[in-house]
């Protein structure tokens, strides 16, 4: 954390949460987190330890979080696939389109040559190249990448120009390599954090989000994970309560003047053995939990699915040898990991919502966040929970 002026801060890292607090109206013991804090049930699988993409045994996620002023309101967030090299050990990867009002740079490579060769970040609209240059740099210096001239970097973003001085383009490489560097296993910070620092869902205050699900042993045990930057609008549901409609605030309401547009990034990681092919329809799954939510990924929303298999059989290596062998899934196998997908993009998506703190930013703008007590009454109106 470094100081710039008299109450301008600047967090960097997974743990340093606590400094975002500034603009919240309810303590975090007042105000649940999470899904479960309200006994909310997305669904019917089992999540896995987490409840987050990190589930996926070796994914890691890391934030960097940037509070400015009175004006500064975003950051980084990445996703590593596995710890290892993953220019040296690709994995098997897929995009999937819902609407392509956005900047995800990359793009073209993986649905070309079906397989990710760096980590994932997630940040700004105005701050794509500047990720870009960050994580071709970080891949050159990797040990063993001493001769490789060409990288691939996955960049996805959305506009959190509302809240945030997107013009100062305040993100700088040296955040980038922070949320790469401070990754980690287990639990994933949400809301108001790294590249979900200013966003706004629903009229709402969005964010960062995750889930996950763990499919029954006979099925092959596998876990799906979720990670999400929420920054769309639409009329809210949550699991299958109107709460948007019961709210009056909504898409097309009189209350809530919002074009419903700004993006929605989702991430999507497997350890099940999947190909390219198989990961687009897993991705397109991913895209129906959104829908479930009640986003319209309107015309000016980039809505984008990254799906990515952390098999270690599936691994393409660097100069791979002609004839590869791998183990992958049947087509007959893939709807159990549909449904999965399908909650835990869902459920990722409302975590990102409940874990927001209401905020003040550029010009300043306050978006609130979904009103805790008021969601309690409405899922107990609707039978969701019993007191």
């Amino acid at each position: 954390m470094t100081m710039r002026g008299l109450g301008s801060i600047r967090l960097k890292g997974v743990s340093l949460l606590m400094p975002v607090m500034l603009w919240v109206n309810a303590s975090p013991a007042q105000n649940p987190k999470r899904t479960a804090d309200y006994a909310i049930r997305i669904g019917v699988m089992p999540a896995g330890k987490w409840n987050a993409i990190t589930d996926v045994a070796g994914v890691k996620v890391g934030h960097t979080t940037l509070i400015l002023g009175d004006s500064v309101r975003t950051g980084v967030t990445a996703v590593l696939p596995h710890e290892g090299n993953v220019f040296k050990q690709k994995v098997p990867a897929a995009v999937y389109t819902g609407n392509g009002f956005g900047k995800l740079a990359g793009v073209t490579q993986v649905k070309e040559l079906g397989n990710l060769e760096t980590p994932i970040v997630l940040t700004n609209t105005l701050a794509v190249g500047t990720a870009m240059n960050a994580v071709v740099g970080y891949s050159l210096h990797l040990v063993g990448n001493e001769l490789v001239q060409s990288v691939n970097a996955l960049v996805g973003e959305t506009n959190d120009g509302y809240l945030n001085d997107i013009r100062g383009r305040h993100v700088k490489e040296a955040d980038v390599l922070d949320a790469i560097r401070t990754a980690s296993k287990g639990p994933v910070m949400e809301g108001n954090v790294g590249a979900g620092t200013g966003t706004v869902c629903f009229g709402f205050k969005g964010g960062i989000g995750t889930a996950s699900r763990v499919l029954p042993e006979k099925l092959g045990g596998y876990t799906v994970g979720v990670l999400v930057q929420s920054n769309f609008g639409g009329v809210l549901v949550i699991d299958g309560v109107p709460v948007g409609e019961e709210l009056k605030k909504y898409y097309l309401s009189d209350v809530l003047n919002d074009p419903a547009d700004g993006s929605c990034m989702i991430i999507l990681a497997t350890d099940a053995p999947l190909d390219a092919r198989n990961l687009e329809r897993l991705a397109k799954r991913a895209f129906m939990g959104l829908a479930r939510t009640g986003g319209i990924a309107s015309n000016g929303s980039g809505d984008y699915v990254i799906a990515f298999s952390t098999d270690s059989s599936s691994r393409i290596p660097f100069q791979a040898p002609a004839l590869i062998q791998t183990k992958t899934l049947s087509n007959d196998a893939l709807s159990p990991l549909f449904m999965a997908a399908i909650e835990a993009a869902e459920e990722a998506i409302i975590n990102s919502l409940l874990a927001a703190e209401t905020m003040k930013g550029y010009k300043g703008r306050m978006v609130e966040a979904l009103p805790g007590d008021k969601l309690k009454e409405i899922l107990k109106k609707y039978g969701r929970v019993s007191k």
